[in-house]
């Protein structure tokens, strides 16, 4: 063997100069991503890439000052909730807000979370999602920004509630699959879903009651407070509102300020042992 011979033989093999300026337009881009929309977007971009509405929601989300002054306060909030109500648990949770793992920041797990979630045959994705799972989480918390967000979903994600309570009880806004759900009421901060289907939040009780005053430290609402229940698969709200010695259910806010009940129950007075 001539040494040219072993000189071929040792030689690298040729360069894939296609590979190499993938690998190098892959890493700007995520760079580019990263600058313009925060670290945590960076590693969600083959699920945005798919997503129906992942997108536009996170450039509602980071754009707002300039969104705001384009179309006024009222209508980025209503917009910012639509988005919300139409994405997916993967899309809110590219927009960098706490989840259940961790509410005081952005997901850690885009690499697992960002993909799709694993369900049994003839199952449904699972109604309380923690940590790093495909799917991503099923509940996130905003700590950071003035909305004060919350987004919870259902099992299956077939239903999901939107608040924003927007730094008190007076200003914040509630919607359940989309349909706004308590106008007109002092909402507290944060609601539950019971049975995958009824959404329940707290909102102000009558003034009169005989035993309204100051709420304990840290309440959003008054002492003495009604309910508001609606129900995901029918569409419908009711109010439960309590007296001294009864309690009425109102079909819809308006039958409440109106004062005609639906129904009307005994309850144990307040007081008594």
């Amino acid at each position: 063997m001539s040494a040219g011979e072993g000189e071929a033989q040792d030689a690298p093999p040729p360069v894939d100069a296609a590979a190499v300026a993938a690998a190098a337009a892959e890493r700007a881009a995520r760079k580019r991503v990263a600058e313009r929309w925060g670290r945590s977007a960076a590693g969600w971009q083959h699920w945005l890439a798919r997503s129906p509405v992942g997108v536009d929601l996170l450039h509602w989300w980071f754009d707002e000052a300039d969104l705001t002054a384009l179309v006024g306060e009222d209508r980025y909030v209503e917009r910012l909730a639509e988005l919300l109500s139409k994405a997916a648990a993967r899309d809110v949770a590219a927009m960098g807000l706490g989840c259940h793992r961790d509410v005081e920041r952005a997901c850690r797990f885009p690499e697992v979370c960002s993909l799709d979630p694993v369900v049994p045959p003839g199952g449904e994705i699972s109604s309380y999602r923690h940590g790093g799972v495909p799917g991503a989480c099923s509940g996130f918390i905003d700590c950071w920004s003035r909305h004060e967000i919350e987004v919870d979903f259902t099992a299956g994600d077939r239903h999901r509630a939107v608040l924003l309570f927007r730094g008190g009880p007076s200003e914040a806004r509630l919607w359940v699959d989309g349909v706004p759900v308590g106008e007109g009421e002092l909402l507290d901060k944060g609601g539950l879903w019971e049975e995958e289907r009824f959404f329940a939040i707290r909102v102000e009780g009558p003034e009169d009651h005989p035993q309204q005053g100051l709420g304990h430290i840290g309440a959003q609402l008054y002492a003495i407070v009604s309910l508001v229940v609606h129900d995901a698969e029918r569409g419908t709200t009711q109010v439960f509102v309590p007296d001294d010695s009864e309690g009425y259910v109102y079909a819809t806010p308006e039958a409440c300020a109106a004062g005609t009940p639906d129904r009307e129950f005994q309850i144990e007075a307040p007081g008594a042992a």
